[in-house]
Order: structure tokens, then sequence, then C-alpha cells
């Protein structure tokens, strides 16, 4: 089997994704860059979209899960009186209209989308139809009855009236939100229609916008010091979860496989949790009567 090329280089970077690129494109520069065998991303921007793109290298790559399930923050703008097919200002207008609501009316609506609620994907996204890429089936002119998703919004709020037509709005919601779709259904609510115009990842789990190394710094600082230095710990992806500490007989099993004792903790069986060993990211995995039965083990 052939070995895979690179360098074993595992954490963060955290990049501040400009507008007109795929996520999958920001990936492949940053591996480039940095000559990593291996990378990923934790939660897919549109390429419109610009903000927080976090970059998973090596052994980080196991990590992603807790990122993508992390809530995430998004300020957006939304262009009253026209729906479009993508949902966005890149589709077709396929509707107007002259309504346009009071702010107060815009605050009134804002509620009815908190909470959890049921939300329809665009026709123009990733979700898989009989196989198919639901973009891929609309792109040929296909309309689709795509199912509701449910989803967790902790707020949405009325940032500013920008104009008539345009309003900005914040939200921060979790796993599997589209931006497009709220911008959609609050159009509806509202009896004037709606689209985004622009949409920003602010933060993501404990990753921020204002840490973001922009693409123009990656190509500067390829192949340097310095951009290895921008490459954040693997154990930053792991913030929401309790850390642990293992005895020395316990770091031996829990790099192969094993379950592991750790020290006194205040977690509570069947807790999820993430152990080190002098200062390493050793495993994630569950904490029970004293040991992390480990469900991702780390090779660093």
């Amino acid at each position: 089997m052939a070995r895979k090329k690179g360098r074993d280089v595992s954490g963060w970077l955290i990049i501040d994704k400009p507008a007109g690129m795929t996520s999958t494109s920001v990936v492949n520069k940053v591996r480039w860059a940095l000559g990593a065998k291996k990378a990923g991303h934790a939660g897919t921007l549109d390429p419109a979209a610009t903000g927080v793109l976090a970059v998973a290298l090596g052994e980080a790559t196991k990590t992603v899960p807790y990122i993508t399930d992390a809530d995430k923050c998004y300020r957006f703008q939304v262009r009253l009186g026209a729906a479009t097919n993508t949902d966005d200002a890149e589709g077709e207008v396929i509707e107007t209209s002259e309504t346009r609501p009071s702010d107060d009316e815009i605050r009134a609506a804002l509620p009815q989308f908190t909470g959890d609620i049921m939300q329809v994907p665009p026709q123009f996204s990733a979700v898989k139809v009989d196989g198919e890429r639901a973009y891929a089936l609309a792109r040929k002119g296909e309309e689709m009855e795509l199912a509701a998703r449910p989803l967790w919004v902790e707020s949405l709020e009325l940032v500013s009236r920008v104009d008539a037509d345009t309003i900005e709005l914040e939200m921060v919601c979790g796993k599997g939100g589209y931006v497009r779709s709220i911008a959609r259904d609050l159009g509806q609510a509202l009896g004037c229609l709606g689209h985004v115009l622009w949409l920003r990842r602010e933060w993501s789990g404990p990753f921020e916008a204002a840490q973001g190394v922009s693409l123009d710094e990656v190509d500067q600082l390829a192949k340097t010091p310095e951009l290895d230095a921008k490459v954040l710990p693997l154990e930053i992806g792991l913030a929401d979860l309790p850390e642990l500490k293992c005895t020395p007989d316990g770091a031996v099993r829990l790099r192969n496989g094993n379950p592991g004792m750790v020290l006194a903790s205040a977690c509570e069986y069947g807790d999820e949790a993430w152990v080190s060993y002098e200062g390493v990211p050793l495993a994630v995995g569950v904490y029970k009567a004293g040991e992390l039965h480990p469900s991702r083990v780390f090779n660093l």
C-alpha cells in the first residue's frame, strides 16, 4: 500500500474564508501550504459565504464532530421583496412583492424561528435525494419535496434596518442550520418574500473569526515555520468536554485502545470526556467507574 505523502501535522488552522471559494478548496490550499498528510473541515460554508472555517489537521480530524455539533453564530443580510430559486443573491428571481414590513413587524415574527423548529433545506443544497445531491437535481430544473429537518435556534435578532429593502440579522443555532432557509421562511411569514444577500459565520464552537487567518496570509506563509506557529492545539476542538488526567498505566492502556484508569474527577458515570497524560491528549471516550473507555484514540 502506498504511503500518504506529507507531514504529520495535527491541530487546527482557523481560516477567515473569503467569498467565492468552496470549503473543500480552502482545505486543499491549507493542506498544501502546511504540507500536511490529512486535513478536513468542521462545517461547510457555501461558496458565497465568508467567516470561520475551522480546518482540522492530522489527528484533529478525529475531533471534527465536536465542532460540527457545536453552536454557531451567523451575521447576514436579507433582501426583502424578492424570492430566488437558490434563496440567495446568486440565484434567479422567481417572485417579487411590493410589501415591506415595519421593524416592529419583523421583530414580532422572529420568535417563531427560535427554539426547536423544523426547517426545509434550500432546493440548491447538499441534501441527498435518492442518492443525488439536491443542487445537482435543481440545476437540471427538477423541483423536489425536501423533508423538513429539526434545528435548534438559540437566538435570532434584528441587528439593523439597512434600508427599506434590506435588514441585517444575527442568528445563533445548532448543527445543520440553513441561513438561506431562515431568510426564505421569514420573508414568507412577513408576506414580503426574501433571500440572503450575504452571510458571515462569526464563530463556530470555540473558534472566532477574529482569530482566523486569511488565505492571502496562507499563501504568503506557505511552507514556513510562521504558518506552523498559527496551528492551534488539537484539544481546543474539545473545549466543550471535561478533561481528565490518567495514570502512567492508564496512558499505556489508552494508547492501545483499551479502557484506562484516570485520576479523581467530577465526571459522572457515562459522561463523555477527553483524557491527557503529561499534557498530551490521548483519547476521547466515556467515563465509567474510574476509567475512560475510549471511542477515539490520538496518535500524537
